[in-house]
Order: C-alpha cells, then structure tokens, then sequence
C-alpha cells in the first residue's frame, strides 16, 4: 500500500468513527432528553372509577392524555384513600405529598372559602353556563390567583349536570320538615340548610348507605341517579326528590403541585390542558345519557321520583341567596368569584331567554 493509499485509508477510518462517536452520543444525548421529558405521575381521585360519570372521568382523561403522548405521560390513578384521604386532595398536592390529584373543589372550603363557587353553587350556572363562564368569562383566571395561593394549578377537567336533591326516609311535603332533619350534605347547599334547622353531616360516599341503614341521618344527597342507585340508597330512602338545587353543576379539576405544573415543557402543558378539555365533554356527555333510563327504572325498585314545590324551591332560593351574600360578606375572594358569576349569569340570561326554546316548550 503506498503512503498516500494509506493516509486515505486512515483519514476514511477516522471519520468513519467519529460519525459512529456522533451517532452514538446524539443518540444517547436524545435517549437522556426523552427520559427527562418523560412524565410519571400518580393521580389519586376523590371518588373511585367504578362509579360512571362520577368516578370514571380521570381514568379517561388518563388513557387519552397517555395515548395522544404515545405513552410519555402516564398518569397512573390511585383510587380514594389509598394515597391521600379523599377530602384532603388538595392540601396534599400544594404541600408536595403527590403530584397531582383528581378533585371536587368543594372539599376545600375550610381552607379556601371560596372553594365551593368553583365546584357547585346553589341555584347557580348550569353545566354549559359554567364552562362558558370558566373559560371566556374569567373563571379559570380567579381559580388560578386563588390555588395559586396553596401551591396548586387547578384545571378544570370534568362536569355532570345536576344531582338528585336528595334521599329521604320520609316524604317532604314544605321547609318546616326540613328542621331537625338529621342530613347528609356537601358545600354550600348544607349551610342552606342549617340555616333552615336541619344537622348537617359530611360523610364520605362509602359510608352513606350504612349511616342512613342505621339511622344516624335521615336523609341524603351525594350525586346521579345512576351513581346513588349503584351505591344502593333507594334501599334505605326510597324518596327521591329533585331538582338539584344546590347543584345546578358539578364541576371536577386536576390540581397539580404548581412547582411541578411550572417544571414542564409548554407542550406538555398544552397536551394536559387538551386532555382535560376532551375530559369535560366525555363527563358531561355521560352525565346527560345514562340517567333517564335509572329513572325510569325506579317504579320497579320502589322508589318514589318527585320534584319539590315551586313553594320550597323558593324558600330554598331565598335562604341560599342570604348565605352566599353572608359568606361574601366575609371572604374577599367569595365575593370577587361570586360577583364574576352573577355579572357573568346576567348577561347570559340575556342570550338564554330568547335563543332557547322554553323548557315547558
């Protein structure tokens, strides 16, 4: 081989591994930065995933948010209590305790007074009202100013339409029953009513059958048709009344530590917030099908479906509207979230009188 052959010979092998010495370090430079970009969270959710509309909604979102990230971001859910007791969701993303968690914001309103007004409110927006107000109306900003408070990013992430007003051993025939009625109830609608004389209790979803089977309250509400049938209440409380005046909607967020929401990549940022979005159509989609088959259903179980009174109803309006203006009177944020909901809901009122057929139509 002459010197020149040679020298060529070395020059080729030499940049021949240099280019496998590139490849090789972009390849495993790549490999590092895809590990790092990786996303593996545990969710842990307020309700569990067996119950539809309820409780199945983050279990969805998960798998969506999974496929459309090719598997990148996996949100594992964690089923109540086994992480974190279910009423303290919150607290325990802001603190660091878990990642992220799957919740009914209502749950905070001893620490966030205003908490309530982002999960349901009393005679408040319906499901469609609340989205619009949430997402063109200056919702989601006061949601953020105020969790951002705890370390948290809610996102807003799921909604049904409205409960049952409850499940009652007794028939209620006008507000005087309500006093001394021993009652399980969340959020706002429970000061409701105690201020109409009822004792109120929160007890967890678990344990209602048992605490109205024993008699420790009298009545109940919790959620759906469909998911208080599958929790077996009528068994217990054959009277179903409605509407869910205290619930007119039922919204869900995913809160999410705010030092780890801060962490991610724009991208996955946006991917999350998508998964979310597709998440309050899949809830509310369901939330709307599956109840009026249950319904319809409830002759043949022995449960009595009625609607309350126009009388009650109004008496029920009139003690919700003195609480919302007592607890606005007290909390700074209640009152800046409260007044964005009723300017909001005016407007809208506008629109929905004369774009929508009546509902008596």
């Amino acid at each position: 081989m002459s010197n020149r052959t040679h020298r060529l010979s070395l020059r080729t092998g030499f940049a021949a591994g240099a280019s496998a010495l590139a490849m090789t370090v972009g390849l495993a430079a790549a490999t590092d930065a895809e590990a790092q970009d990786r996303v593996r969270w545990r969710v842990p959710i307020a309700f569990p995933s067996t119950l539809p509309a309820l409780g199945d909604n983050m279990p969805w979102v998960a798998d969506q948010i999974g496929a459309a990230s090719d598997g990148r971001i996996e949100m594992r859910v964690i089923e109540p209590g086994e992480m974190v007791p279910a009423l303290e969701l919150s607290e325990a993303v802001g603190q660091g305790q878990v990642v992220a968690g799957y919740n009914w914001l209502g749950y905070d309103q001893g620490r966030i007074p205003a908490s309530p007004l982002f999960s349901a409110v009393p005679f408040g927006l319906e499901p469609w009202e609340y989205i619009a107000w949430w997402h063109r109306g200056g919702g989601r900003e006061l949601a953020e100013e105020i969790y951002g408070d705890i370390n948290v990013m809610p996102i807003f992430c799921g909604i049904t339409g409205p409960e049952t007003a409850g499940w009652f051993k007794e028939p209620i025939d006008g507000v005087a029953d309500i006093e001394g009625l021993k009652i399980r109830f969340a959020g706002l609608g429970g000061q409701v009513l105690e201020s109409l004389g009822a004792s109120v209790s929160l007890i967890p979803g678990g344990e209602i059958y048992q605490s109205l089977e024993r008699g420790v309250i009298d009545a109940s509400e919790f959620s759906l048709p469909v998911v208080d049938q599958r929790l077996g209440f009528h068994q217990v409380a054959p009277f179903n009344y409605f509407p869910g005046w205290h619930q007119t909607f039922t919204a869900f967020h995913m809160v999410v530590n705010l030092d780890e929401w801060n962490g991610l990549s724009a991208a996955d940022q946006s991917l999350i917030r998508l998964g979310c979005s597709a998440g309050v159509m899949n809830n509310l989609a369901a939330s709307e099908a599956l109840q009026g088959e249950i319904i319809a259903g409830f002759p043949d179980i022995g449960v009595t479906a009625t609607q309350l009174s126009e009388e009650i109803l109004r008496e029920l309006e009139t003690a919700s509207l003195a609480v919302l203006e007592e607890q606005a009177a007290a909390d700074e944020d209640f009152a800046r979230v409260y007044e964005s909901q009723q300017e909001f809901s005016a407007n809208y009122q506008i629109w929905k009188e004369l774009g929508y057929l009546p509902r008596d139509f």
